[in-house]
This record gives structure tokens, C-alpha cells and sequence, in this order.
């Protein structure tokens, strides 16, 4: 999982091609840990992860309300699409990219 600073956010991501998921998280947040841990392992193949430190990128947890952690959220080539909420989980967050990405993409924050 490549991390991600206020600098590199953006250009990395538009950089990025296909579904990528970032993780707003916490070294002191016990489940931001544990989810971390198992993203890797529930996301479908192909899938680019990104995470960002929000003790350290504050302006980006600011910009994208970010209150509760972790949280996910979703770009499809480059561009934000959703934040999502679900359990992170193969089952669940499949059936949470699949929700998301057959809607329309969102507005980003």
C-alpha cells in the first residue's frame, strides 16, 4: 500500500489507471491497523491501494471531512468516485465497489 501526502495525493492518483482505493488512517487508531492489515487481502485483483496518514496530512483529512477513521474512498481512472462504507471484507467490499461503481461518480469533496 503506497502512502500518499497532501504533495502526491492528487498527481499520483490521476497518474493511476483502473480502481483505486485510498485509506484515510492513523498509526495510534487500533482499527485503522486491523483494516489495513486485511485490505490487501479483500480487495479484487487489479485493485491500486493508497493510504494516507491523516496525523500527518491534516489538510486532507480536512478537505475530504474525514471525522471518523479509517475511512475508504474510491477513484476509477484517476477520478474520485465515492466514498465507501462497508466492512472490509472480500464479500462485503466487493459488493461495495459494484454498488458504487455502477452508480454515478461523485462530486470530490
Amino acid at each position: 500500500m503506497l502512502a500518499l501526502d497532501e504533495s502526491r495525493y492528487h498527481p499520483r492518483l490521476l497518474e493511476t489507471g483502473g480502481i483505486a482505493l485510498v485509506l484515510f488512517t492513523s498509526p495510534s487508531c487500533g482499527t485503522c491497523r486491523v483494516v489495513e492489515k486485511r485490505l490487501p487481502l479483500a480487495v479484487p485483483a487489479g485493485t491500486h491501494l493508497f493510504k494516507v496518514d491523516v496525523q500527518k496530512s491534516t489538510g486532507l483529512a480536512r478537505a475530504f471531512d474525514i471525522f471518523h477513521l479509517p475511512t475508504l474512498v474510491l477513484y476509477r481512472d484517476g477520478h474520485f468516485h465515492a466514498r465507501l462504507d462497508c466492512e472490509v471484507t472480500p464479500p462485503a467490499l466487493h459488493a461495495a465497489l459494484a454498488q458504487a461503481l455502477a452508480g454515478p461518480a461523485e462530486e470530490e469533496p
